[in-house]
């Protein structure tokens, strides 16, 4: 199986950018973004990041906050805090060389089992297992495992077809060959059975079940929050409008990320009470709330959001953080330098066109 797959690589490897110079960082750089994220969309985001952080001392050098303006739009922020963190981590304390061993790279902010493998084979040539979405797929078919994903006794038999089946003279060509397979032929739906190179190894294939191949858990339903939002505008004499900004709690959904104040409208009460109340709770002050500005939609990965947002004018005292943890008034031209989430970004732009 492996001579097959490899042989098939080499005739067939996408040409990605982290895959021109292979170094460690690069690669720890291209497997956290690609976590839950399509190629397509991760490659200029890539292309930028190598621009901007060139290396770890780069990166560890910077501040959270222009790491995280590099990283608005990809979404899971979590992973470009975790990055950062690793970097400071190994320039404090391994004198800014990344580890090569799997079990050390696992005790690294964001770095779990699979990408440690991923890392260690692809970036050191290093004989270790990786298992991603489409490995998972390809082995859930070639050994046509009946078990559901992500139980425990389906996990196990994965990962140790992942070291059996591993191919030590090329690891990282063989993992990279694995993830090429599943992306290109081996897909979720609609397989290309008839041009894969290792059909012959495929038990799914043999047993025509390949269309029920992995079993899927269950799917919960996903929830749908109403959130409202303030637009608070300040007007001064002879000076462009500003608007203010908060500065979301450093852990949870997007930490640290700068977001237009509100929060989600329980039950029991209006859009008009949420927004009092969220504004009461984080910026002590009150505010009269005039038109609309718009309503927003987005999906996280876990939940649905649907935003109305308001335009609104200091009514009470001076705003200060309460549960933000700063607050900031920008002008117009100005809320670019802000990372925020999709939804306040595209207030944001709303704002630039008025």
């Amino acid at each position: 199986m492996q001579k097959d797959l490899l042989d098939w690589f080499d005739q067939n490897k996408r040409l990605l950018p982290w895959r021109v110079e292979r170094t460690p960082y690069r690669t720890w750089i291209s497997e956290i973004m690609l976590q839950q994220t399509r190629v397509e969309t991760v490659i200029p985001y890539f292309l930028r990041w190598m621009e901007k952080f060139p290396d770890i001392a780069a990166l560890a050098e910077s501040d959270e906050q222009t790491v995280l303006k590099c990283w608005e739009g990809l979404g899971y922020y979590h992973r470009a805090r975790s990055l950062h963190h690793t970097a400071i981590t190994i320039n404090q304390t391994m004198d800014g060389i990344f580890p090569s061993d799997p079990k050390v790279m696992q005790k690294l902010p964001g770095i779990g089992r699979y990408t440690a493998g991923a890392i260690a084979s692809i970036g050191f040539g290093i004989p270790a297992a990786a298992l991603d979405g489409n490995i998972r797929r390809i082995y859930s078919r070639t050994g046509d495992i009946s078990l559901p994903q992500r139980t425990s006794e389906c996990e196990k038999i994965l990962w140790n077809m992942a070291e059996e089946l591993l191919d030590p003279d090329r690891p990282g060509d063989y993992n990279e060959a694995l993830m090429d397979l599943g992306n290109a032929v081996c897909t979720s739906t609609n397989p290309h059975c008839e041009s894969c190179p290792i059909t012959s190894f495929c038990l799914a294939y043999r047993n025509h079940t390949v269309a029920i191949r992995p079993v899927q858990t269950a799917v919960k339903s996903i929830p749908h929050y109403q959130v409202a939002a303030a637009v608070i505008r300040k007007a001064e004499d002879n000076q462009p409008d500003r608007y203010l900004l908060a500065q979301r709690p450093a852990k949870g959904l997007l930490g640290n990320l700068w977001e237009f104040p509100g929060g989600k409208i329980e039950a029991d009460e209006t859009v008009q009470e949420c927004l009092q109340r969220e504004i009461r709770e984080e910026l002590d002050t009150t505010v009269t709330i005039r038109e609309p500005f718009g309503t927003y939609r987005h999906a996280y990965t876990h939940f649905r959001v649907t935003l109305q947002a308001f335009l609104c004018d200091i009514n009470g005292q001076i705003p200060r953080p309460v549960e933000a943890q700063a607050i900031a008034w920008a002008a117009a031209d100005e809320l670019d330098r802000f990372p925020m989430g999709k939804i306040d970004r595209l207030i944001s732009e709303r704002i630039k066109n008025i």
